[in-house]
């Protein structure tokens, strides 16, 4: 697959993590031994391995909100960990668990950037497919998916352009800022969470772009950055597994588009944009 040529792109794109997830219907009869049989076919790209709290499902409603209920579940079982399956360098890891397969770009001080989307796509691809033919020799069933997740985590560094957190205007083309005269000073800091639909070549609703924004302290060397994470959720479009992957194309193009919508001239130019 091919970078589109109607994406804006970056020479130095601020991208720290890279994730795509499939949400599938739970895989009856799927056990702890099952997930370390799996892990022999994955071992030797990556190597370590981790337990986690299984992630809760998520799926994205166009109706209008429904009053919370009170659900009661009972386990006859203890529920499965979420699994993770981690490179040496844990640069990249799969995350496994009885509804869910993640796959996890992360960028790490002094390694290779950012590999773009295309490789990462190409990869979990493959992944999938394991898990696919893992699922059928065991007789486990098939995937289900009932959701998909792209997401792209980016830390924005001052870089010249902002020195305090409350600078958003700085850095994002949608906040104008407090106008002078104004009673109120430059805010200490501030926090942003935005969703857009996003619609299929008809118009309807297949998933949304949640965008936020929230302040926050480099580990290195405690300089302020600011955590700009944007995701695109919603249903697969088309059948099987390549509906979900088409998602997956059509929200890395929401994405990288609306990442330069969101963000200012000036901080382009520090991440050497290209125009396409």
């Amino acid at each position: 697959m091919s970078r589109p040529k109607d994406l804006p792109d970056f020479g130095k794109p601020p991208v720290a993590e890279t994730v795509l997830s499939l949400q599938f219907e739970p895989i009856p009869g799927l056990t702890s031994a099952h997930l370390g049989v799996l892990w022999t076919k994955f071992r030797q790209e990556l190597p370590l391995i981790e337990e986690h709290p299984q992630l809760p499902q998520v799926f994205e409603d166009f109706g209008p909100p429904s009053p919370p209920q009170v659900e009661v579940t009972i386990e006859e079982k203890p529920a499965l960990p979420r699994v993770w399956f981690v490179n040496e360098t844990k640069t990249e890891l799969i995350q496994v668990q009885s509804n869910r397969l993640i796959h996890n770009w992360r960028k790490m001080e002094g390694m290779q950037p950012y590999p773009h989307y295309e490789p990462i796509r190409a990869k979990f691809r493959g992944e999938v497919a394991v898990l696919e033919g893992f699922l059928q020799d065991e007789k486990l069933g098939t995937l289900a998916v009932n959701q998909c997740e792209v997401t792209y985590v980016n830390h924005i560094e001052p870089a010249g352009v902002w020195d305090r957190h409350g600078e958003f205007e700085k850095v994002f083309s949608m906040w104008a800022g407090l106008v002078n005269g104004s009673f109120l000073p430059k805010p200490e800091d501030a926090g942003v969470r935005i969703r857009f639909l996003i619609p299929d070549q008809n118009g309807k609703a297949v998933g949304r772009l949640h965008v936020v924004v929230h302040p926050a302290w480099k580990k290195t060397d405690n300089s302020p950055i600011l955590v700009l994470n944007l995701t695109a959720r919603g249903v697969p479009i088309g059948e099987g597994i390549e509906g979900a992957f088409s998602f997956f194309d059509v929200g890395r193009e929401w994405i990288v588009k609306g990442f330069a919508d969101l963000t200012t001239p000036a901080m382009h130019r520090v991440w050497e944009k290209i125009d396409a």
